[in-house]
């Protein structure tokens, strides 16, 4: 709490049914945000601006009318990087009331495409009740900067190289982001002196299991990743847990399994899969080229995974969850999936590297194989157990696989339509 004081209030009124014992308890500062409701439907909000003795008489006069059957007091929220995850996260809280501050990496080109609704203005990004931050992962002295300034009551570190194929590549650099990057961010939240008002997530993997070893995966499954991108957040997952236990710290790991939407960047395969299939739809292209047709993968949507991540921070206790839809498909069944959505049915023939997939309805080839695409340690299987997740809190996904696929399909043949090189 800071050090500030806190105050407790016991409100005792007399009620219809009886009396009513209520104890309220505020930080001795300005509120954020203060919202109930009452048996009856009556809905009462307090905004920023309001003050602990406007809220007791409010609440004083209320409670001489109504039953309060639900109050929540909104915090400040940071949210590290706004790509997909992110955005979809930032118009989650926004519409609980969050203030929500977002940490924006500096590139030589605008990036805010996924958050620019969220404002009145999205030029200048005002407007809104989000404010954007430049801010690195690598770069520990800007952390601990934003968040003295933005003091937040929940962290939600997102912020990855989050690549598995370029990890290869960017090995050192998918390290210091991924691994290095969460210890930075949680160190930034103690030198701030706010290991006891911050509630951290951290956005951990299904890469962690890599090699599996047992099916499906759940919280206990022992880890074993593949890839620089899964060894680095292997090493942000125990840091977490580390800070949870050393400083007592609510700190969180979630192991989401693999979410999509169209928000999803391009160089990923299932939004390489539907941007190609909308353009081959629209006669912009003929063919495109993929890995691994075999990998299997457990697909939700983002926007189910996002509330996940909340309720995780709602829990009395901090423990990891294992986010997943417990439904595996294949890359194959992806591709066909999307082709079916625009009318057309893939026939698959050959082997290996010189497999295709070809169209049945006019013959041409649609899909082809290129070793390039293959990682050099593949992970070939992966299925979640969200059970822990589904009882603990009362979490449950919402879009199923066809409609997942069908969604990113339709969103990408009307971006094509307005925008051939999009």
């Amino acid at each position: 709490m800071n050090g500030k004081c806190v105050c407790l209030y016991v409100l005792i009124c007399i009620c219809p049914s009886g009396p009513w014992c209520v104890f309220v308890c505020f930080y001795g500062q300005k509120l954020k945000r203060f919202h109930f409701k009452t048996r009856r439907g009556k809905e009462y909000y307090f905004s920023s601006k309001t003050y602990i003795h406007t809220l007791i008489r409010s609440l004083l006069h209320t409670y001489y009318t109504y039953y309060v059957t639900s109050v929540c007091l909104q915090g400040v929220c940071l949210c590290v990087t706004l790509t997909m995850d992110g955005s979809y996260l930032a118009e989650f809280l926004l519409e609980k009331g969050y203030e929500v501050h977002g940490i924006l990496r500096r590139s030589s080109s605008f990036n805010t495409g996924r958050i620019e609704h969220l404002y009145q203005n999205p030029h200048t990004h005002t407007g809104g009740n989000m404010k954007l931050h430049y801010g690195d992962l690598t770069d520990s002295t800007c952390l601990v900067k934003i968040i003295n300034e933005v003091k937040p009551t929940e962290i939600y570190n997102l912020g990855a190289q989050s690549h598995v194929k370029i990890s290869f590549d960017l090995a050192e650099y998918t390290a210091d982001v991924d691994g290095v990057g969460t210890l930075r961010l949680l160190d930034a939240v103690k030198t701030c002196g706010l290991t006891d008002d911050v509630r951290f997530y951290q956005a951990s993997t299904s890469e962690l299991y890599g090699k599996v070893q047992e099916i499906p995966q759940k919280e206990t499954t022992p880890f074993y990743p593949r890839s620089p991108y899964g060894a680095a957040k292997l090493y942000a997952y125990w840091i977490v847990v580390n800070f949870r236990e050393a400083y007592n710290m609510f700190a969180v790991n979630g192991i989401l399994f693999n979410h999509e939407s169209p928000r999803r960047g391009s160089n990923f395969v299932t939004r390489k899969i539907s941007r190609s299939v909308a353009k081959i739809h629209l006669g912009l292209t003929e063919s495109f080229s993929l890995g691994n047709l075999d990998s299997m993968r457990d697909w939700g949507h983002a926007r189910d995974y996002v509330e996940a991540m909340w309720l995780m921070l709602q829990k009395k206790e901090p423990e990891d969850y294992v986010i997943a839809t417990g439904e595996v498909h294949s890359v194959r069944e992806f591709v066909e999936r999307a082709f079916k959505h625009v009318g057309k049915t893939i026939v698959w023939e050959g082997k290996g590297e010189g497999e295709v997939g070809r169209c049945l309805e006019t013959g041409v080839v649609h899909v082809k194989v290129d070793a390039k695409y293959y990682r050099p340690t593949e992970v070939d299987f992966l299925q979640g157990d969200s059970s822990k997740a589904e009882k603990d809190l009362g979490w449950t996904r919402r879009v199923s696989f066809e409609e997942l696929v069908k969604e990113m399909v339709e969103a990408d043949v009307e971006l094509m339509k307005n925008n051939p090189n999009a």
